[in-house]
């Protein structure tokens, strides 16, 4: 279901949501829960990629995926969906981390992106786009 409504971030959200190493939901907080509409019951043991909207362009998640999985930490901005088919934008910070049990995972830090930001982001994400078809 698609309804294309935005859903804007407050001022003060702040989304946390922590994956294993394969991507899959470990742990998400109520903010990342009530903007993306899913029940924490819903996203635990999902791959991440549940939430991704179609706009966003594979280029930048390979991007994202290299640059992590090197154990560095990757920022940049993200397009995603929300259970209900609208969808939402967030300044994303994701840190790779591994356990005192040497289990490695990724923890995502997400805030409200401007709309100077979402609208620069737009304009690049569709040249991305173009240039993978």
């Amino acid at each position: 279901m698609i309804n294309n409504k935005e859903t804007i971030l407050d001022d003060y959200a702040f989304l946390v949501s922590e994956t294993n190493e394969k991507g899959i939901i470990q742990f998400a907080n109520d903010d990342f829960c009530k903007i993306a509409e899913y029940s924490i019951n819903e996203l635990i043991g999902k791959p991440h990629n549940m939430v991704r909207h179609k706009d966003m362009p594979k280029l930048a998640f390979r991007n994202l995926w290299e640059t992590i999985q090197k154990g560095e930490i990757w920022t940049g901005f993200v397009k995603n969906s929300t259970k209900n088919g609208g969808y939402y934008w967030v300044y994303a910070t994701i840190y790779p981390f591994e356990s005192c049990d040497g289990q490695k995972g990724y923890l995502s830090c997400r805030r409200k992106a401007t709309q100077e930001e979402i609208i620069e982001t737009t304009k690049l994400y569709e040249n991305l786009k173009k240039e993978e078809n």
